[in-house]
């Protein structure tokens, strides 16, 4: 856990938020690698332009806070292919969603698969001991499920969790189906978790944001550790 002194003044309130959440859901000693995904697909161009993915770095940020030691967000941009993992720190994250969003030019597709899969590199070469909570941030069903959900399966056996959010008014009904994919049919564990932030995911109180990033992450970590999975 960073020591909220070091952390900039207007993330304290974040930090802070972010650390009832997680003292409620019994984790206030749990350690994590905080990653982000972020959706930069056509359709997403409004959610960069309105500040809503700045927010959620910012957000994921204020967790990673009090989950990590070195106040660093493995962050992962993908639209047709993924771009290589970008850190976003607590010395180094005003406007750079921004400014690496539009580094990247030309917004293109939807894929899942890609993005996953670069993440697990990540953390695979990282050596972490500690497991990993992927926020993964989109708007729309991928360009291909399958690959999608067998990427998801395979990372089940992995000490890495990943929460979905989707933003908004699409059904998200493939979102729902990995949330819900059978345990052991499908995967050694329930390794997911999803839930819609709507039109406009600025709104949600922080507290709430927190609340949804930490509902099913409990529950899997026990389960993980049951599995071996988590040592």
């Amino acid at each position: 856990m960073i020591n909220v002194e070091k952390v900039p003044a207007d993330l304290v309130n974040l930090t802070k938020t972010a650390a009832v959440t997680l003292q409620k859901r019994g984790l206030a000693e749990q350690r994590a690698a905080v990653y982000l995904v972020l959706d930069r697909s056509g359709s997403m161009r409004r959610y960069y332009k309105d500040g809503s993915m700045q927010h959620l770095a910012e957000q994921a940020l204020g967790l990673s806070a009090n989950l990590d030691d070195d106040g660093i967000v493995p962050t992962v941009f993908f639209d047709t292919d993924a771009h290589d993992p970008v850190d976003i720190s607590l010395d180094n994250y005003p406007g750079r969603i921004n400014k690496l969003h539009e580094h990247y030019g030309h917004m293109g597709t939807t894929n899942y698969a890609a993005a996953m899969d670069t993440v697990i590199n990540h953390y695979l070469d990282s050596a972490s001991k500690d497991p990993a909570f992927v926020i993964f941030q989109t708007d729309g069903s991928p360009d291909s499920r399958r690959a999608a959900e067998q990427t998801l399966c395979k990372a089940a056996t992995l000490p890495m969790f990943w929460q979905f959010i989707g933003y908004g008014d699409d059904e998200f009904k493939f979102l729902h189906k990995l949330d819900d994919l059978a345990v052991p049919k499908k995967r050694i564990v329930d390794n997911a978790g999803f839930f819609p932030a709507g039109k406009d995911p600025k709104l949600i109180p922080d507290g709430v944001l927190y609340d949804r990033l930490m509902g099913e992450f409990p529950d899997w970590l026990r389960a993980a550790t049951e599995a071996g999975i988590v040592i």
